[in-house]
């Protein structure tokens, strides 16, 4: 589902900025789609650290085939083997197992996940092992629907921005924070826009 936030991001982005102007011209028919299975949502991100789109795809679809149903009580079903077939690292499949536990030991607050604010979801989310900045990032952007995450850890993040800004990497601190304010309340979509510029497949998770 398209985020609530998408039809007023676009205009106020392409208003604010011609390189952004010239990518959601070219992907105007594309936008995040949102994960409402905040499990998959979790797990997928895990999957996708520090690897490509494409390859990230690729380890997803073999995982989620695993099982009719991948819910946190199946995924501890599953054998090492199992995991090591999708071309999973034993970190990420402890990760994984991790995040299991959580929901099946907290499943109040996964259930009332949507009343809460965004630091309370961090907050909490933060207290599982393999569970850092970035990963919560991606939930808050790819299934809470935060329109404003600027993920200024994440390495193809900066890599587009030098790409389509012309500039020099590592970026100086001011002029990540001057893209920000301009972008802002919508740098989760500019960060979607420049990721796609970089992939031949949108980035979800």
């Amino acid at each position: 589902m398209k985020p609530k936030y998408w039809f007023k991001g676009r205009i106020y982005l392409s208003k604010k900025d011609l390189v952004l102007k010239k990518l959601i011209q070219t992907y105007k028919n594309e936008h995040i789609n949102l994960n409402y299975n905040y499990f998959h949502s979790l797990v997928n991100s895990i999957i996708g650290q520090q690897i490509s789109v494409s390859a990230a795809d690729s380890i997803k679809k073999k995982f989620f085939r695993l099982k009719r149903n991948i819910t946190p009580i199946t995924v501890l079903k599953l054998s090492k083997k199992d995991f090591r077939v999708c071309g999973l690292s034993r970190q990420k499949i402890l990760y994984i197992q991790n995040i299991s536990k959580f929901f099946i030991k907290n499943k109040k607050f996964i259930k009332n996940i949507s009343q809460h604010s965004e630091v309370e979801i961090f907050d909490n989310l933060i207290q599982i092992k393999g569970v850092g900045k970035w990963t919560i990032h991606m939930f808050l952007m790819f299934s809470f629907g935060s329109s404003n995450i600027f993920p200024i850890g994440d390495l193809g993040f900066l890599k587009a921005i030098s790409k389509q800004y012309n500039i020099e990497l590592p970026i100086n601190e001011n002029k990540l924070n001057n893209l920000q304010k301009k972008w802002s309340p919508y740098c989760s979509q500019a960060t979607w826009y420049l990721w796609r510029s970089l992939d031949p497949i949108p980035v979800n998770y």
